[in-house]
């Protein structure tokens, strides 16, 4: 018989931070406040979880990096939203913010929750902030807190 490891949900114990860019602030609050509503329904403290505004979506890799090596919580929460303009900026804002992300993740082996909106129209950001389409803060926040959780079991199995 297989042994399945994985994370549960209860936020416990955990620290966070939450790192979230101003611009497009209409939607990023939204994000933030699914954010802040899976981690309170899935045990967190408010103490325990600390935001950071940045102006932007660009900003978010050197916030997020900088948070991962100084205050090592267990789980760092990226909230944004790009909007497609009628420029190529969209590309490199996107591409960029979510590499810098996913670096900062592997170089420091803590849970990034990615809500990081890219998308084509204020609509569709508004389908995805709360809307339609759910809220990806809550998602966001949802899979970095699953990680975490992951992460301490598979450290408490390598001591087993």
């Amino acid at each position: 018989m297989s042994h399945v490891i994985e994370g549960n949900l209860d936020a416990s114990g955990f620290k966070f931070a939450i790192v979230l860019a101003r611009f497009n602030g209409l939607i990023t609050d939204r994000l933030l406040a699914g954010a802040m509503d899976a981690l309170k329904r899935s045990g967190a403290k408010l103490d325990d979880i600390e935001i950071v505004k940045v102006p932007g979506s660009w900003e978010l890799p050197l916030a997020v990096k900088t948070i991962a090596e100084a205050k090592k919580p267990d789980a760092i929460i990226a909230l944004g939203a790009v909007i497609r303009g009628d420029t190529p900026h969209f590309d490199y804002i996107c591409a960029e913010a979510s590499r810098g992300l996913a670096d900062t993740m592997t170089e420091y082996e803590i849970p990034i929750g990615f809500g990081l909106l890219t998308c084509d129209t204020m609509e569709q950001a508004e389908a995805r902030a709360g809307g339609e389409h759910g809220n990806k803060g809550w998602d966001a926040a949802i899979a970095a807190l699953e990680m975490s959780d992951l992460f301490e079991r598979l450290d408490a199995a390598d001591e087993g």
